[in-house]
């Protein structure tokens, strides 16, 4: 009998796992020029199309979807509290604030790092 270490795959994502992954965050700046609707559509065909490349691009796609729902809802909360103002001030913080958040995510995911955006509701699981 001979003594044989179980062979172990690695999950650590590949270049091109690493790249679709960085796309899938990125892709919530197709909000910016098409309002609405932009920021769902772009992380939601990227995961889509690349959730079986690799488990890191199934993971972050899902990851970039979920905030850019969150951040969606937060919009439509900051309109509705413009009735008594506080939106406006509230809209540019949510605004502001997920860019920042998406670039950070897409430097960790390009690193390789699975990053996990803060105040996110995980709805796709």
């Amino acid at each position: 009998m001979i003594d044989e270490e179980p062979r172990i795959e690695t999950l650590e994502p590949g270049s091109d796992a690493r790249l679709w992954a960085m796309i899938a965050h990125l892709a919530g700046f197709l909000g910016y020029f098409i309002p609405v609707v932009g920021s769902l559509i772009g992380p939601l065909i990227i995961w889509q199309i690349k959730k079986d490349l690799h488990p890191f691009v199934d993971d972050q796609g899902k990851e970039a979807l979920n905030f850019q729902i969150t951040v969606a809802i937060a919009v439509v909360v900051c309109l509705l509290l413009m009735i008594v103002a506080i939106g406006f001030l509230l809209i540019w913080v949510v605004g502001i604030g997920a860019i920042v958040l998406m670039i950070i995510a897409a430097i960790k995911a390009n690193e390789g790092v699975a990053y996990r955006y803060p105040f996110c509701l995980r709805l796709i699981k």
